[in-house]
């Protein structure tokens, strides 16, 4: 048991759960982005292309209600209608992280000066520099 709640400490010390807590809540943020992308700025122009119609509205009857007898439908607009939202909302996904890979490999490469390179990246183009030189050094000894 003591093995266990160091182990939950060391997980939760080393950032591991606050990283996960600051993605799930970003997360949360973006959806409520996307729902409304989707929902108020894509769809109104694609129900005008389709003439207003309502997707969720779509159904195949198998059997009509009669008195207290219901309904007995196969609601196949739904799906198309989460399918068309799933779509969007991956396609923005996927737009987001290549916009946001662009500004990480930029951030990545040592010679680009546009961006601030991370400490650790700076310290291995420089380790790569120092031992450049050095091999040269080596070989003009060698010579």
């Amino acid at each position: 048991m003591k093995k266990f709640i160091q182990e939950f400490k060391d997980f939760a010390i080393k950032g591991n759960m606050i990283d996960m807590a600051i993605g799930i809540i970003i997360g949360t943020a973006f959806n409520k982005v996307l729902n409304v992308l989707v929902k108020k700025v894509i769809m109104p122009p694609l129900s005008l292309m389709t003439e207003d119609v309502q997707f969720s509205e779509k159904k195949h009857v198998l059997r009509e209600a009669h008195g207290e007898v219901s309904e007995v439908a196969i609601g196949y607009g739904e799906l198309v209608e989460v399918v068309l939202d799933f779509a969007i909302i991956s396609f923005t996904i996927f737009v987001v992280i290549k916009f946001m890979n662009r500004f990480q490999t930029k951030a990545e490469d040592p010679s680009n000066l546009e961006e601030k390179t991370p400490k650790n990246i700076e310290l291995l183009a420089n380790l790569e520099q120092l031992m450049k030189e050095q091999n040269d050094i080596l070989r003009d000894l060698q010579k």
